[in-house]
């Protein structure tokens, strides 16, 4: 894993109205890092990485990404974006497209790839998260757990640098939970880039290589994980723990 930042939150502030959700927080994240952020509802967790994305519009600070900044309205924006994939709590997939147009439409329209090289790309990765044999099929034929694969595998087809997971298992069934894990586990053993909002504690022990702990807006913990879960700072985090761990 390199040691220079891919992506660099300096001082970052952003409100919704007179709610403060981001509060001066500044993170780095190195090529190949996994980084799992998690806290209570209202902490600022998604608003941080819809930030790095640009799907929310910080009003302070920088946000860079490879030492490019990213802010609406500067230039190059869209290349330097291209370089996240995306993967949210709802599947946001095109209920009247089948699982394999549902793949090829950003490639051969946003990457300019022909039908055949896009449709070639989009079976290998359903292949990676293990459901070729849904190609056909449409996403009302799916289970919850198979629809937010085929997301993940939908991001993939972008050939991203970095993935950014907001809360990925939150409306599945619990059953359905693992394979959607067992798919990120996969990903970050690859060596991508990763930050992932999530309250799967199981998951962040097995593959982040940094922990960070949010709440009113602000980060109040980033350790290694064996720190983190073990001896965290804050005892505000350590409250949040062992709630979340008695579960």
């Amino acid at each position: 894993m390199s040691t220079a930042s891919l992506i660099s939150v300096q001082e970052v502030s952003k409100t919704f109205g007179n709610f403060q959700a981001l509060n001066t927080v500044s993170l780095e994240i190195c090529q190949g890092e996994r980084v799992v952020v998690c806290g209570p509802s209202g902490s600022g967790k998604s608003t941080l990485i819809r930030c790095i994305n640009q799907l929310e519009h910080h009003e302070t600070g920088k946000i860079l990404i490879d030492g490019v900044e990213v802010k609406d309205g500067l230039k190059n924006q869209r290349q330097t974006l291209s370089r996240l994939g995306m993967v949210f709590q709802q599947f946001n997939l095109f209920p009247h497209l089948s699982v394999l147009d549902n793949l090829t439409l950003g490639p051969q329209r946003a990457r300019k790839m022909e039908k055949a090289e896009a449709e070639a790309l989009a079976m290998s990765y359903l292949e990676r998260v293990d459901i070729p044999e849904q190609a056909g099929k449409f996403p009302r034929q799916l289970s919850g757990g198979q629809q937010q694969r085929v997301a993940i595998a939908r991001s993939l087809c972008m050939e991203p640098d970095i993935m950014l997971f907001d809360e990925p298992t939150s409306a599945l069934d619990p059953e359905m939970i693992n394979e959607v894990l067992d798919v990120m586990v996969e990903l970050a053993g690859s060596g991508m880039t990763m930050i992932c909002v999530t309250h799967e504690m199981g998951f962040a022990r097995k593959v982040a290589d940094k922990m960070v702990f949010m709440d009113h807006g602000e980060i109040v913990e980033s350790a290694r994980p064996e720190k983190f879960f073990s001896n965290p700072d804050s005892s505000r985090c350590q409250d949040f723990l062992q709630k979340i761990l008695r579960h």
